[in-house]
């Protein structure tokens, strides 16, 4: 049989996720952000839990490609714009949208011949420091682009950089809505924790949101929050099961460096995941894990294709049990994707989009056992 471990992808609970989006910004239209393969789920993969969006948003063409291929005729946005002039070709006969951040991208544009005019979305820098005009050029530059035939409607963009932190939103709100106030076109601001969080108002909420993480359920405001608080399903999980047990007595080590000793007689079970699975290495003795959806620890060091795992909580538990590394056990019970992040010191962005390719993945349309 192959090795026991195992990504499940959970399609309800992408559907679950979006819903609550559309909750949280009433009447706004829905940007699914699909950058980054969907976040590592595989964008042929979350395309039925997400096609109720209002469009996908995405960075390359490619993957722009890989959604019209599977027969969305809806909006795709570049969320970086073209990277080369060429590149307004495809947008041109794929009929995506794309960010405008900088004059060089505007001098494409202005050289490009189309038969239809481009939707474009033109980003301001309010804060973030990384892509947009400034507020004190934002206007030139949309001038600009309203003259040109070359582009039909500009809607007018800006990320928040502390939407998720105390440090709010306000500050940026105030120098979009400066730089802004009278210009036409329709809006775009609010990523998962301006929506989860400040998405009561019409002003943060705009036209457009644009929810990324919590899509996938996970909490962007973690660890103030996690993803129950705010209603959100895991949208994969990372199961695999127990190859192997230890009897352990004081004093006995367990794994690389000898990092955990025991100090008294217990049972180590081995978990087939590692850090070539994708399953972060930083991950020290203590880490969360479900063994048969009971919650226990990891012990020692992450190897390279094993994890051992305290079975003390876990009386029952031994050859074959279900470990659940991630998201939703059979039976039901969840490991936030968040709290292993935060064992490994980064964020649940980086787990999803760092499971290797040799750990087989199956999309779930029902909440079926994952392993």
């Amino acid at each position: 049989m192959p090795r026991p471990i195992q990504a499940t992808i959970h399609i309800e609970s992408l559907r679950h996720n979006l819903a609550r989006m559309r909750a949280s910004a009433p009447d706004a239209r829905v940007w699914a952000i699909v950058k980054a393969n969907a976040y590592g789920h595989g964008i042929e993969r979350v395309f039925e839990g997400l096609r109720a969006a209002d469009g996908f948003a995405l960075l390359d063409l490619q993957e722009a490609e890989r959604v019209r291929a599977l027969g969305w005729r809806g909006p795709i946005l570049l969320l970086e714009g073209v990277f080369e002039a060429r590149d307004l070709e495809l947008c041109s006969r794929l009929s995506l949208w794309h960010t405008v951040h900088c004059q060089e991208q505007i001098d494409m544009l202005a050289l490009h011949k189309t038969h239809a005019p481009h939707r474009v979305y033109l980003k301001m820098n309010s804060g973030m420091n990384r892509l947009g005009f400034a507020p004190h050029r934002f206007r030139a530059a949309w001038a600009r682009l309203a003259a040109l035939p070359q582009v039909d409607e500009v809607t007018l963009m800006t990320h928040f950089a502390d939407a998720d932190t105390e440090g709010g939103i306000a500050r940026q709100l105030a120098v979009f809505d400066e730089a802004t106030h009278d210009l036409p076109g329709e809006r775009s601001l609010a990523n998962s924790a301006a929506v989860l969080r400040y998405g009561h108002d019409t002003a943060v909420r705009a036209d457009w949101i644009r929810p990324g993480i919590a899509v996938y359920g996970s909490a962007p405001d973690h660890p103030a929050h996690d993803s129950a608080h705010w209603d959100l399903q895991p949208a994969m999980t990372l199961s695999s099961r127990i190859i192997g047990v230890q009897q352990l007595a004081a004093g006995d080590t367990v794994g690389y460096g000898s990092t955990f000793t025991a100090q008294g007689p217990m049972r180590a079970g081995i978990v087939a995941c590692g850090y070539a699975d994708g399953y972060p290495r930083h991950c020290a003795t203590g880490t969360p894990v479900l063994v048969d959806g009971q919650r226990t620890r990891t012990l020692g060091r992450v190897s390279m294709d094993m994890i051992a795992i305290d079975l003390s909580p876990v009386a029952g538990a031994g050859m074959g049990s279900e470990v659940t590394l991630w998201g939703r056990a059979a039976t039901g019970a969840v490991l936030g994707i968040d709290e292993v992040a935060q064992a490994a010191g980064t964020v649940g962005y980086e787990l999803m989009c760092a499971v290797t390719t040799r750990v087989p993945v199956q999309a779930q349309a029902q909440d079926e056992p994952t392993v």
